[in-house]
């Protein structure tokens, strides 16, 4: 009882003394949500990373000129239906024609790419004979053809016909590369007559054989591929300035002599057709534009296509491109463009090679220029040349030396040292070497 009773009094002692209430702990601060600086900086970082990877240029090059070759063919589909069947021709016969130069022309992307440097400096020389001979043909009566008033095209036979022009601006680029490369391994380039001779004759002979045939378009370009070459050689200022001035007054003596080409530049920044309607194709062009708005009216709506529109499926297909596919669209071909130039320029300068550096410089000049004289022309910027956006616009003489071009630029990209070892441990001939050597690795008591 005695012990019953003192451990009730113990029990109630305890519970008379209040214990004490544990305080609080302060709430946990939240984490800090990363930093955005931070984040936008390894997001940069990883960016210029990929872009400085040794293939980032063979990529460029071949996915955005599969995607300009693929985008101009529905295009072309599209924006030549009408005339097509206004010619009491099938709705497809544009296309099926373009199909089959872009056909051509996929094989002799495949064969530039896969020929090594040699060969292509072996075949500068042979592709300017062939060019010139074939251009003078173009101006002996009955073999040559006219069309749009000029003088510049080959009849095959059928529906197939052939501008030796085009095939110039390729045999320039490569001819012209392999010359400055040569001069520059002799260290010839520092003296002015060996930078400018036999370049610039040799390109003013095409020109002429150019311009007997009218084809003022086509003479840019070459002329624009010549300024590139001298440029890449290191020019000096008032050497380049001085062919620039003697081609821009050749330039204003062919303009001021031809009332056609007059009508075409006083049509930069028009907006109506004018009395005679001189001006109703870069009208028309800019009208194309307007009405695509930022989405366009969708694939094949065109409305200028249907006989408002001169030359729709071919200086003009930007046009009906940006009235079809909108802002959109046309952004996305600007983009493609971009991207190609970029990677023929780091083409051009992270070689050590001088023919490499000026064949690729001169392919992107090229293009470049094309694009830039077509685009402009269809913005009401510069006058209407009649040149064809490269890959893009219908026209099989157009395509094949393109494609040729733009097969040498993949060719280059792949020819970089660093390009070639990760294009060579991509390849499974190197894991079957791996396994190979480790076989040969084994102790011979091994079986």
């Amino acid at each position: 009882m005695r012990a019953r009773r003192r451990g009730a009094a113990l029990m109630a002692g305890r519970a008379s003394v209040r214990t004490p209430r544990t305080p609080k702990r302060p709430p946990r601060p939240r984490a800090t949500p990363v930093v955005r600086e931070n984040s936008l900086r390894r997001l940069y970082d990883r960016a210029r990373k990929a872009w400085d990877r040794p293939l980032t240029a063979y990529y460029l090059i071949l996915g955005s000129s599969l995607l300009i070759t693929a985008l101009g063919l529905v295009m072309v589909y599209s924006a030549s239906m009408i005339q097509a069947l206004q010619l009491n021709l099938p709705a497809s016969y544009f296309f099926r024609k373009q199909f089959v130069a872009a056909a051509l022309g996929a094989g002799l992307l495949l064969v530039a790419m896969r020929m090594p440097v040699k060969l292509h400096r072996a075949l500068s020389y042979p592709i300017l004979a062939a060019s010139v001979f074939l251009m003078v043909l173009v101006q002996i009566p009955g073999i040559g053809r006219s069309v749009n008033g000029n003088q510049n095209w080959i009849y095959l036979g059928g529906p197939f016909q052939l501008q030796p022009s085009e095939f110039g601006k390729l045999a320039l680029v490569l001819w012209g590369a392999d010359l400055l490369a040569r001069k520059q391994d002799k260290r010839l380039l520092t003296q002015w007559k060996h930078m400018l001779v036999p370049l610039v004759p040799v390109t003013f002979m095409l020109l002429g054989l150019i311009m007997l045939g009218g084809d003022m378009g086509t003479a840019i370009i070459l002329t624009a591929i010549l300024f590139g070459l001298l440029w890449l050689a290191g020019a000096p200022t008032r050497l380049f300035a001085g062919v620039l001035s003697i081609a821009a007054v050749l330039g204003v003596i062919l303009i001021k002599t031809s009332p056609n080409r007059m009508a075409r530049l006083a049509c930069l920044g028009e907006t109506e057709p004018g009395p005679s309607d001189q001006c109703w194709q870069a009208v028309h062009g800019i009208y194309a534009l307007a009405s695509g708005g930022f989405f366009g009216s969708g694939l094949g709506a065109s409305v200028e296509k249907w006989g408002q529109l001169p030359e729709p499926h071919t200086d003009f297909i930007f046009a009906i491109t940006g009235e079809e596919l909108g802002l959109a669209g046309t952004l996305s071909v600007l983009a493609l463009f971009a991207a190609l130039g970029y990677a023929g320029i780091r083409v051009a300068g992270r070689t050590e090679d001088p023919f490499v550096r000026y064949a690729a410089g001169g392919v992107t000049t090229w293009i470049t220029a094309q694009a830039v004289i077509n685009v402009g022309a269809v913005l009401g910027l510069l006058p209407i040349a009649g040149v064809p956006l490269p890959l893009f616009s219908y026209g099989g003489s157009a395509l094949l030396p393109t494609m040729f071009a733009v097969g040498l630029l993949i060719a280059f990209a792949r020819e970089d040292p660093a390009a070639k070892a990760a294009l060579a441990m991509r390849q499974p001939r190197v894991r079957w070497n791996t396994m190979r050597r480790r076989v040969k690795a084994r102790s011979s008591g091994e079986r």
